[in-house]
């Protein structure tokens, strides 16, 4: 028996934020002082380290739930799959629904509820429960599934990442053109053929870095101070990353048998295009072997980091021949890794 990733879908919203929208942004110091360069070198300097030239937003009707339930039909879909066979409805997302305009989190019921509901899954068997687990939410709830099945208690999951950041991000802090909007979804199950979850390691590391992504308020100091804005610190999470990731890596391909230059693809978490080739450069470097050409498949240059659903929908991009100059072919191993707030680092081996 094998578990694998038999459907895939995403939905990417259709309204296009690009670097020169932020052009008549107030952007402020944490302190609430103006920056000293004007926003032309802001962004051009944004651009230059994160490598995105823009980023999706969902329409103003829509929440996050939403497109969790769009991406999730185009899954089920595509694993040609009854809904009322699966044994659990996985949904990871960070700020629940945040409805377009208001500074209130909804997750009464669960997101993972409502997407079931919006399936019109009758079956009382099918369990939706949602996970908070920052940017590696979406491989988590692999695992997750991954265990389940294992243990008996499960045949097929539906596992999905969804995020509207755009409604949570303070416009007056220039990290504010990182994040994005989007959802990607995943069935999982057992299947009699060979490959599939081959490896997985997860960590979390709180005792120094559990607040390097927080809720804090608005640099602009004349807004209320009970609202809140996801916060970051930067520098801090590029050291954490660089330090810890590419061993969680080599720890996870180590036990899965494949040797590194068996690996014909990685999808890392999009959220900074100089940290990702820096992961990976020390990644390769364990190895004290060269990085392959076109290992790294990129969407965060038109995407933006949409946490939980960058890899579930770079992955969707990919699997459907997508995204330019890259495929997959059966029997290729590939990895998933990500980092995120917690901090939090996981990844998974995966014969396609």
């Amino acid at each position: 028996m094998a578990i694998k990733i038999t459907g895939t879908g995403s939905y990417i919203p259709s309204t296009v934020e690009k670097n020169e929208d932020f052009g008549k942004h107030h952007f402020l110091n944490t302190d609430g002082s103006s920056l000293s360069h004007p926003n032309s070198v802001i962004i051009e300097k944004f651009k230059a380290i994160t490598g995105i030239d823009e980023r999706r937003y969902a329409f103003d009707h829509l929440t996050s739930s939403d497109l969790a339930f769009f991406a999730a039909e185009k899954a089920i879909a595509d694993a040609k799959i009854d809904p009322e066979t699966l044994d659990y409805i996985i949904m990871a997302h960070n700020f629940g629904d945040v409805k377009h305009n208001t500074i209130q989190t909804d997750v009464l019921p669960c997101l993972a509820s409502r997407v079931k509901h919006s399936l019109r899954i009758k079956s009382s068997k099918c369990v939706a429960y949602d996970i908070l687990f920052g940017c590696p939410g979406w491989i988590e709830g692999v695992i997750q599934a991954n265990a389940f099945i294992t243990a008996g208690i499960a045949k097929r999951c539906l596992v999905i990442g969804s995020e509207t950041l755009s409604r949570v991000v303070d416009k007056h802090d220039r990290d504010s053109m990182i994040y994005s909007d989007g959802a990607g979804a995943t069935i999982v199950e057992a299947t009699d053929e060979e490959g599939g979850i081959l490896a997985h390691e997860t960590g979390s590391f709180t005792y120094d870095e559990a607040y390097y992504l927080y809720f804090g308020n608005s640099n602009n100091k004349d807004l209320c101070e009970d609202t809140r804005y996801i916060k970051m610190d930067g520098r801090k999470i590029y050291e954490f990353a660089l330090n810890n990731v590419p061993g969680a890596m080599k720890t996870c391909l180590d036990k899965s048998g494949k040797d590194i230059k068996d690996v014909k693809k990685i999808f890392i978490h999009q959220a900074n295009e100089k940290m990702d080739e820096a992961i990976l450069k020390r990644f390769y470097k364990l190895y004290n072997t060269d990085i392959p050409e076109g290992i790294m498949p990129m969407s965060i240059h038109e995407l933006g980091n949409s946490s939980v659903a960058t890899i579930p929908t770079l992955y969707d991009l990919v699997r459907n021949n997508k995204l330019k100059n890259h495929s997959l072919t059966k029997g290729d191993i590939i990895m998933f890794a990500s980092v995120g707030s917690g901090m939090h680092i996981n990844a998974i081996v995966y014969q396609y």
